[in-house]
C-alpha cells in the first residue's frame, strides 16, 4: 500500500514540486469555466432550466467520451453513484446558480468546496479528522463567502437560492464527491473513473434536460469550439485531480482550491467584462483565501 506521507519517486502525482503545478493547473482551468459557460448560455441562446442541464450533459458526456476507458463489470455501481453526486447533482446546482449570478460572485462562493471537502472527510473518513485550526480556518473562510453577497460594488444585490444558494449546494456536493472519489479508487484508475462518472452523470442530465423541455441550438464553428473546450476542461481536470486525490490526502490537495475563485474572479473581468476587481470582491478572495490556508497548514509543510 502506497504511504501518503512518502513521496514515490516514480509516481509524479506524489512529486511536491507536481503536485503544486498540477493542482494549480487544474484550479486554473475550473475557474476558466465560469466565464466559458457563461459564454455558452449566450452562442447557444439558452435562458430556461432544461436547457441549462441539457447543455451541461453534453458537455459532460462529451467528456467521459474523450476518457474512455475499460472498467470491471463489479465497478458500474459505484462509478455510477460517484456520477451522480460528482457530475449531476453538482452541475444541475452549478449551471442554474450560475445562470442567476455573476460569474464573479459565484467562483468565489465556489471557492467554499474545499472546506465541505475536509468537513466531509472529517466524518466520512477515520484518518483525516478536523482540528481546531482546521475549524478556524472554516469559520474565516466562510466569512469570505458572507462578504461576497453583502450588497456592493460591482455585484448582484443580497442572496438568492436559485444563484448563491444553488452553487453553495454545488460545493457542498463537490465535497462530499471528494471523499467517496477517494474511497472507490481502490476499484480501478482514476482515468477510468473519470471517465464513466462522466459518462453517466453526463447521460442523466441530458435525460433530465430533454424531459423538461431543453433545447440546445446556435451550434456554429465558434460555439462548437466552446463546448469542445468545456469538455476538454472537465476531462483534463478530473483526471488530474482524481489522481492526486487518489495519492495524497484530501486536505493536502484541498489547499489549492483557494486558486480557483483567484483564477475564476479574473477571467471573468477580462472575458465577460464584469466590474469584479473590487473592494468586496477581493476581500472575499482573501477570506477564503487564507480560511483554506490554515486549515491546510499542517498538511501543506508535507509539500515544502
Amino acid at each position: 500500500m502506497h504511504d501518503m506521507n512518502r513521496p514515490d519517486n516514480k509516481n509524479i502525482f506524489t512529486q511536491p514540486a507536481a503536485i503544486v503545478l498540477l493542482a494549480l493547473l487544474t484550479c486554473c482551468l475550473w475557474g476558466s469555466a465560469f466565464p466559458a459557460i457563461k459564454k455558452g448560455f449566450i452562442l447557444f441562446h439558452i435562458e430556461d432550466t432544461g436547457s441549462q442541464i441539457l447543455f451541461a450533459g453534453y458537455r459532460f458526456f462529451l467528456a467521459g467520451m474523450l476518457t474512455l476507458v475499460t472498467i470491471k463489470t463489479s465497478s458500474i455501481p459505484s462509478i455510477f453513484m460517484q456520477g451522480i453526486l460528482q457530475t449531476t447533482i453538482q452541475y444541475v446546482c452549478f449551471y442554474i446558480g450560475l445562470s442567476n449570478t455573476t460569474g464573479a460572485k459565484g467562483s468565489v462562493i465556489n471557492g467554499s468546496n474545499a472546506f465541505f471537502s475536509i468537513i466531509a472527510a472529517h466524518f466520512m473518513t477515520k484518518n483525516e479528522k478536523m482540528s481546531l485550526k482546521e475549524v478556524l480556518g472554516c469559520m474565516i473562510g466562510f466569512t469570505g463567502v458572507i462578504v461576497v453577497n453583502l450588497n456592493g460594488e460591482g455585484f448582484a444585490d443580497g442572496f438568492s437560492f436559485m444563484g448563491e444558494g444553488l452553487i453553495l449546494l454545488c460545493s457542498i456536493s463537490y465535497g462530499i464527491s471528494s471523499v467517496t472519489l477517494k474511497k472507490i479508487s481502490d476499484k480501478e484508475t482514476p482515468n477510468a473513473i473519470t471517465a464513466y462518472q462522466l459518462l453517466f452523470g453526463g447521460a442523466v442530465l441530458i435525460l433530465i434536460g430533454g424531459m423538461t423541455g431543453g433545447h440546445v441550438g446556435g451550434f456554429t464553428f465558434v460555439s462548437s469550439l466552446l463546448l469542445l473546450y468545456l469538455s476538454l476542461i472537465s476531462t483534463i481536470t478530473f483526471c488530474l485531480w482524481a489522481n492526486l486525490l487518489k495519492y495524497n490526502p484530501i486536505g493536502k490537495i484541498s489547499i489549492f482550491g483557494f486558486s480557483i475563485p483567484v483564477f475564476g474572479v479574473l477571467m471573468s473581468a477580462i472575458f465577460l467584462g464584469e466590474n469584479a476587481i473590487t473592494v468586496t470582491t477581493v476581500s472575499a478572495l482573501l477570506f477564503v483565501s487564507i480560511g483554506i490556508i490554515i486549515v491546510n497548514k499542517n498538511q501543506k509543510a508535507d509539500i515544502d
